[in-house]
């Protein structure tokens, strides 16, 4: 199977041949990293085992897209075909573009020891062996299978970085010049600071938001950074094999409840995580939020809001029409907090978050700011 003009146009699709980056994507055959993945049905995710079909394996795997390898508690590589698995993606293959982004935040230059957050399947530590040598490429995840696969397929073609299963949350394997995570945090670990060399640097995403974090290790042992103006969206950590359940019974009981609070939105109901300024925003301001959405025979769009301290709202706008009837009940009104933000958004032509300066102390916590706003988690 001739794999190489895949990986050439490939290539060409997420860089350019003068970048540095160019020849790594070119020379990694990404789709011995994903040999079998999860498409989303009506059912659930079914895998496709990308031996018994190779050129559904080489479309998938050199297209810039994120290939699910993990649903629930089922890999991919140990799924039965035709039988559908349910659960939230527990791992993925990120589109390759993605992982350019967070690898070109990381400044990472010859001779830096970076550390690679999340190995998942193992091609962002590919590409940064390829770059710069395994020797100085660590690679990290929880869960024991996907770090025995990666070290096994990147030993396939030659590269022997330092593979590790650890908690990221449980401290680091060493000391590093670079540390990129390719999934999302809460917030900062202050072990994740204490793990950085002096002027290191550390890239990440915040849970619940589109937000790229970059932020150097300063002398008093926090770090000093910046929102960056990209956006991306990974996985959050987990410590256990599938993410805590989803708010199934509250979602239930309040799917079609008259509200403590019936009113009138002036905005048309939104699925809030496709607005990525408006969902970073609500999600610093109010986290936790668990988001659904669903759309009416006749068109109409309803988007449900659900907290786990039992606050809950839910918009809905008819076709044709810019505005929501909204039902709200709970401790606290999620909807409220939502039209605060766009009518902010309305006022001042954008919202603070994108471009937002970082600082973060030792024990990790951080605070962003940018004109007057500030949150701090």
């Amino acid at each position: 199977m001739d794999w190489m003009p895949h990986a050439a146009a490939l290539a060409r699709s997420v860089s350019y041949p003068e970048s540095d980056w160019f020849r790594a994507v070119f020379d990694t055959p990404r789709h011995l990293f994903v040999p079998c993945w999860f498409e989303a049905g009506p059912q659930g995710w079914t895998v496709t085992d990308g031996a018994a079909d190779p050129d559904a394996w080489m479309r998938a795997a050199y297209t810039d897209r994120t290939l699910v390898t993990r649903a629930g508690a089922v890999h991919a590589d140990h799924a039965t075909p035709g039988q559908p698995v349910t659960g939230h993606p527990t791992s993925s293959a990120t589109h390759p573009s993605l992982v350019l982004t967070m690898l070109r935040h990381g400044r990472l230059y010859p001779g830096a020891h970076l550390l690679d957050l999340a190995t998942g399947s193992g091609y962002s530590a590919a590409l940064a062996c390829k770059r710069f040598g395994d020797r100085y490429v660590t690679t990290m995840d929880v869960d024991p299978y996907l770090t025995a696969a990666a070290a096994e397929r990147l030993d396939a073609i030659g590269l022997q970085p330092d593979v590790v299963t650890k908690d990221a949350g449980e401290g680091l394997p060493g000391v590093f010049d670079r540390i990129v995570s390719m999934v999302s945090v809460p917030r900062i670990p202050g072990s994740w600071l204490a793990a950085l060399r002096p002027g290191g640097r550390l890239v990440t995403t915040l849970t619940g938001t589109g937000l790229i974090l970059t932020a150097d290790k300063a002398a008093d042992g926090g770090a000093r950074g910046h929102v960056e103006w990209d956006r991306a969206m990974f996985m959050t950590t987990r410590t256990g094999d599938d993410y805590p359940p989803m708010h199934d019974e509250l979602f239930t009981a309040v799917r079609d409840r008259e509200g403590d609070d019936v009113t009138e939105s002036p905005f048309p109901a939104v699925d809030v995580t496709q607005a990525w300024e408006v969902w970073s925003m609500l999600s610093l301001t109010a986290p936790g939020i668990e988001h659904r959405t669903g759309t009416d025979e006749d068109g109409g769009r309803t988007v449900w809001m659900l907290h786990a301290d039992g606050s809950w709202a839910r918009a809905h706008t008819k076709p044709g029409e810019r505005t929501a009837t909204v039902h709200q009940g709970g401790p606290r009104r999620l909807w409220d907090i939502v039209d605060e933000i766009r009518w902010r958004w309305l006022e001042q032509g954008e919202l603070p978050v994108y471009g937002a300066r970082v600082t973060i102390t030792p024990d990790g916590t951080t605070t962003l700011t940018r004109g007057g706003w500030t949150v701090t988690i």
